[in-house]
């Protein structure tokens, strides 16, 4: 038993106080840790606090997605992994019936709904997966944000192409078509040239 040990149990014997507030070698005795989060960030809140969600930009997707409109579940992962990938459930598969999404905009979810019929299951579900790491919180992070991409991909409006672009284009294809035929010909000069010559009278 180390000289410190000994000090501490002769101190609670003679201490009537409770334990948090003994103190043995000029340091109060503590449950706490001396990384403790009150320690580190004194001035901090340490309350958990979910912020409200942000305000609607109008006929455009604001990234908020609601958890609670969402259906989550987890399986298994495929892939390496180790024993680990057979105990733990990892991959994320997240639904929700895209035609009763409010949270997006109605032109955008018109938009989805045209986009995505051949995704969209017979019950109005549309499904997606990640099983890109071996934690839940991160593939649900990333499940979210290939939600989000494929909402705003809809969103996207690309401009009209110039006149002088499609000039380059209708060249283009002049171009290739031109080269297309000139390579017919030299094959077809090919083959004519392997064929024996006919017609000649002796």
């Amino acid at each position: 038993m180390n000289k410190i040990t000994r000090a501490f149990i002769s101190v609670l014997r003679q201490s009537n106080t409770s334990y948090s507030s003994v103190a043995l070698l000029g340091r109060q005795l503590s449950y706490k840790s001396d990384i403790s989060l009150d320690k580190i960030y004194p001035n901090a809140r340490l309350q958990l606090y979910t912020p409200p969600p942000p305000a609607s930009t109008g006929d455009k997707f604001n990234g908020f997605i609601p958890m609670d409109k969402l259906e989550v579940t987890y399986s298994r992962s495929s892939g390496p992994g180790g024993q680990h990938v057979n105990t733990v459930n990892t991959k994320v598969d997240v639904r929700f019936k895209l035609a009763e999404a409010e949270w997006i905009p109605q032109q955008t979810r018109e938009k989805l709904l045209k986009a995505l019929a051949n995704k969209v299951t017979k019950e109005g579900y549309y499904f997606i997966k990640s099983d890109l790491t071996r934690s839940q919180q991160l593939n649900l992070a990333d499940a979210l944000e290939k939600l989000r991409t494929v909402i705003r991909a809809q969103e996207f409006e690309s401009a009209a192409p110039s006149e002088e672009t499609l000039e380059k284009v209708r060249r283009r294809q002049e171009k290739a078509a031109r080269q297309r035929l000139q390579l017919k010909r030299e094959r077809a000069q090919v083959k004519a040239d392997r064929q024996a010559p006919g017609g000649i009278d002796l």
